[in-house]
């Protein structure tokens, strides 16, 4: 696991949580259970606290940040990409692949930010909203259906990172393998 103390903070996670080799997890960090956290990602507590709850997951090449305090709530899907540097992201949402949280952004409960999209510094995304563009501006309301979708995008999630922990390795072939 990819986890890095920084002035003397060591950073914590919890029990099911697969994070990729490749991650980083710096410093004042919390990572909740059976979380997945993709390759590339990185998870900077430098500055400030990060406290992710369990079964969220943090896909590919995700950049997390904050100069004071940022928490991620259960069971939330970040997208490969996006850049979150914000305050608060409510549990069940969906921030998009390619989207930016800028500084001090609130995102509420089953809320979804679509992909490429840009939340303004201080900008609050209501709970069950969905918003897109840059600037991120409402489109529609987050309804059963989309609630649907999104838990079982979460399910799996969950059941990836089991997998990961049961099998994943690294498999020593050479690039060459057959190829002499």
């Amino acid at each position: 696991m990819a986890l890095y103390s920084f002035n003397n903070t060591v950073p914590s996670v919890g029990a099911g949580t697969w994070v990729a080799p490749s991650a980083y997890i710096i410093g004042n960090v919390r990572i909740g259970k059976r979380c997945w956290i993709g390759p590339g990602a990185v998870i900077r507590g430098d500055f400030g606290e990060i406290v992710i709850d369990d079964d969220t997951a943090v896909e590919d090449g995700v950049v997390i940040h904050t100069p004071s305090v940022m928490t991620i709530g259960r069971s939330v899907t970040i997208g490969h990409l996006a850049m979150v540097h914000g305050k608060c992201v409510g549990d069940y949402s969906v921030i998009g692949m390619h989207s930016t949280l800028s500084d001090n952004t609130v995102v509420g409960d089953w809320s979804i930010v679509a992909e490429h999209s840009l939340v303004k510094k201080n900008q609050v995304v209501p709970e069950g909203k969905i918003y897109a563009g840059s600037p991120a501006i409402e489109k529609g309301v987050v309804g059963q259906k989309h609630r649907d979708v999104m838990l079982i995008g979460k399910q799996m999630y969950i059941d990836l990172a089991a997998k990961y922990l049961a099998s994943f390795q690294e498999s020593g072939a050479s690039r060459n393998s057959g190829q002499e």
